[in-house]
């Protein structure tokens, strides 16, 4: 797997038999500290997901939307999904080397939860 660089990729969701879940999402990779920094702030929305790596923990303080944050093991794996709303603190997660976000709700409709393993493609 390596190390990211901060660009554009693809999420592929699986299920627990390796079977592809839906099409695959587009995918912003913040892998340097400016960029895992940044985040989503000052967005209104934002088009298929955020990979912050490594991240173990976020915030939402100076976000503009609610957000689902997904905590990534190194293997991929999700350890657990959250709702979060604006202006309120993540606790870190042990384990979790990685965090997805996406708009509030999208997480459920790819059937991103606990125990599903993902893959990133990045571009380039």
């Amino acid at each position: 797997m390596g190390r990211w660089r901060d660009g554009r990729g693809r999420l592929i969701v699986c299920t627990d038999s390796g079977a592809v879940l839906g099409a695959p999402v587009p995918l912003e990779i913040s892998a340097s500290y400016r960029a895992r920094t940044k985040g989503l702030l000052g967005r209104d929305s934002i088009d298929g997901a955020m990979l912050l790596s490594p991240a173990s923990g976020v915030h939402t303080f100076g976000m503009r939307i609610p957000i689902d944050v997904a905590y990534l093991d190194r293997h991929l794996t999700v350890l657990t999904v959250r709702t979060m709303p604006p202006g309120r603190l993540g606790l870190p997660r042990l384990r979790a080397r990685h965090v997805l976000e996406a708009e509030a709700g999208a997480m459920r409709k790819w059937g991103l939860r606990a125990g599903v393993q993902v893959t990133v493609e990045a571009e380039g």
